[in-house]
């Protein structure tokens, strides 16, 4: 037997191939580790948001949001210099419940504003998991073609611990934008039924959202939220839906005649419309505009703006005194100390928390 190898060579020879070019220049990669080393003081940022630069407003944003104590006396500089020209614009709080199309609304609601000439900036809250302290943050693909429109801003906000979804400074961010020269705010909410309160203490018009034909006619009957909602929409009224909503229309148009007049007198709205037609849509915002015209008329928006300052004048004291609280060097040792006294049942959970608020005020 022959056992020499062949001298024919095989057809399944492997060629070499061209060697393909590196994914990044280095130089170029350099260049972007360097730059991002530089940060911008709190002046240069302010400049940049004032000229409507995109990025310094996001970096701002992130400031104001962070939790690092290093960043507090920076991220006051920028809001204090924005202040002077914040005000300017119209706030508007969009809820309901999770599955009601709060994103699709936005994204035509906002495309409608910004056709009229509008510059929209929306603030989304999303939730943040209570066990992996991690948030999708999704707004912005679910709004596509907002997001593309040079006229409109999106920033997408994770809620962290704050209570109803609202994220902890949101109200801050509201000033950024405004001094960035956006005209309409919109905030939407989380939906889970505890954040309305909150974000109706920072915009000037709340709108509700509802949908039809799930429940919800019932569900949406209740004190507190019709009493803050401003204008009812009953959205996702098209195809066999349409019927549905004219009635949920009906519906929510009873129950508000229940309610005791509001302080601003203005007569909430209740309307139907489509996010996917955009069929209603112009109704919606002619609402508003004839909310603004009244309440700008009777003086109610200035002192409804000025009763919202004082109001987070006192939340900002309450944030900065739990934060200078859990960040103190003493209160950290003897928060692990008595978390074992009460797990083992030496000290009553009460007896504990006013222990640790003696020792600080000490």
């Amino acid at each position: 037997m022959n056992l020499k190898p062949s001298s024919k060579k095989s057809a399944l020879t492997e060629k070499d191939g061209i060697p393909q070019p590196g994914s990044f220049s280095k130089s170029s990669l350099e260049k972007i580790v360097e730059s991002r080393k530089v940060q911008p003081t709190s002046k240069e940022l302010f400049e940049g948001i004032w000229a409507g630069n995109i990025t310094s407003l996001s970096r701002s944003i992130t400031l104001v949001e962070s939790t690092n104590p290093a960043h507090l006396a920076k991220a006051n500089e920028i809001i204090n210099a924005c202040l002077p020209h914040a005000n300017k614009s119209i706030r508007i709080g969009i809820t309901g419940v999770p599955g009601v199309g709060k994103s699709t609304f936005i994204e035509a609601f906002g495309s409608y504003l910004t056709s009229l000439g509008k510059k929209v900036a929306v603030l989304t809250v999303d939730p943040s998991s209570t066990i992996s302290h991690g948030s999708i943050l999704g707004d912005k693909t679910r709004m596509e073609e907002l997001v593309k429109d040079k006229n409109a801003y999106i920033r997408p906000s994770a809620s962290g611990e704050t209570l109803g979804g609202v994220a902890r400074k949101t109200r801050e961010t509201i000033i950024l934008c405004e001094a960035g020269g956006f005209d309409t705010i919109i905030i939407e909410t989380v939906g889970v039924g505890q954040s309305e309160t909150a974000v109706h203490s920072m915009v000037d018009f709340f709108l509700l959202l509802k949908i039809s034909g799930a429940g919800d006619e019932l569900q949406g009957i209740k004190r507190g939220i019709m009493e803050m909602a401003d204008a009812i929409v009953i959205n996702k009224a098209d195809g066999d839906n349409v019927n549905k909503a004219k009635l949920a229309k009906t519906e929510f148009n009873r129950a508000l005649h229940l309610f005791p007049a509001k302080s601003s007198g203005w007569t909430p709205i209740v309307s139907t419309c489509s996010s996917i037609t955009k069929e209603g849509i112009d109704e919606v915002w002619q609402t508003i505009t004839d909310y603004f015209q009244l309440v700008k008329a009777n003086h109610y928006f200035e002192e409804k703006r000025k009763e919202q300052n004082q109001y987070w004048m006192m939340e900002t004291i309450n944030d900065q005194l739990k934060s200078n609280f859990y960040n103190h060097p003493e209160i950290i040792k003897l928060l692990e100390e008595n978390k074992k006294a009460v797990a083992t049942n030496r000290k009553s959970p009460f007896t504990a928390a006013l222990d640790l608020i003696s020792a600080y005020f000490k």
